[in-house]
């Protein structure tokens, strides 16, 4: 049992692109938790007493308008005379929730359809795969864009507008994966000795197709965090005045020109700041589950 415990923590020792990513996103998730909506109505955002320092969706008049950055607050004001600091705190969980929601449901639904495809093979596999090059030909923020609007605004048409754009990513790789791994030898070996063909999929096919399916599934997270971002930004997202960076960075573009920099900078370096993490992530799962990358390393 100590072995399997220790051996994460082995993996991780010459890893250092995935253990800069891990800390980022684990702020960021561990931020999102603290600081995000409570349901609470005496205390909408945030589970310890100024955390956030203000609340988000109010303003307050004895607030200027327009403030940059000071002591008072970090980030400025918006023209709301709401803290942008405690806005860009709280409204961190909305892209997360989305893009973690939004990429597991993309992976359970394109994983499955990938196996089966891959493995039956025949009519199935030709529908299957037809139906799926036909999603991905389309450019997936159109799609999402356009899978939203029929929807309406809020976090449930975003987390199934994304997942549905990124199912034939994961079916394409499932596929590939499967058809690799059905003509290896053991698999061969087990389908000699009359193994069923449900369990052959699933305890000797699948398993070694998850290599591959956690390597892209970091990289399409930091993915989906721009497109929630983008949809937001369009007004796709949460209803106002509830903190969103893409709908703060929408509101802030039109003060731009007039020097109002802080409007937007703070929401967009949070954004791009979560999605580099998610991305050292993917880049430190394929360093450590591609062998070749790893020697090449070494070498």
């Amino acid at each position: 049992m100590s072995r399997w415990l220790v051996r994460p923590f082995r993996a991780l020792r010459h890893q250092t692109l995935l253990k800069v990513g891990l800390v980022v996103v684990l702020s960021f998730i561990a931020m999102a938790i603290i600081c995000g909506p409570t349901g609470n109505p005496q205390k909408p955002y945030g589970r310890f007493r100024g955390v956030p320092p203000y609340n988000p969706e109010k303003g307050y008049s004895d607030f200027p308008r327009l403030a940059p950055p000071s002591a008072a607050h970090w980030m400025g004001t918006d023209h709301l005379q709401r803290d942008v600091f405690s806005r860009v705190i709280a409204g961190g969980w909305a892209p997360i929730v989305v893009a973690f929601a939004s990429i597991a449901i993309a992976l359970s639904i394109g994983s499955l359809l990938g196996w089966i495809s891959g493995f039956i093979g025949g009519w199935l596999d030709r529908v299957l795969s037809l139906t799926m090059d036909a999603i991905y030909s389309f450019p997936s923020m159109i799609l999402a864009i356009a899978l939203v609007a029929v929807m309406g605004t809020g976090i449930v048409p975003m987390i199934i507008s994304i997942s549905f754009v990124y199912v034939p990513t994961y079916f394409r790789i499932t596929r590939a994966e499967v058809l690799q791994v059905r003509e290896q030898t053991f698999v061969e070996a087990a389908r000699a000795l009359g193994v069923p063909g449900p369990r052959l999929l699933l305890r000797h096919i699948a398993p070694n197709t998850v290599n591959a399916i956690m390597a892209v599934s970091s990289f399409n997270i930091a993915d989906a965090i721009l497109t929630e971002a983008a949809l937001s930004f369009l007004g796709y997202g949460l209803p106002p005045p509830a903190p969103d960076w893409g709908f703060d960075i929408q509101n802030g573009q039109r003060f731009l020109q007039a020097g109002y920099w802080w409007l937007i900078t703070f929401p967009g370096l949070m954004i791009l700041t979560l999605s580099l993490g998610f991305g050292l992530i993917g880049e430190g799962i394929s360093d450590m589950v591609n062998p070749k990358r790893r020697r090449k390393k070494v070498g």
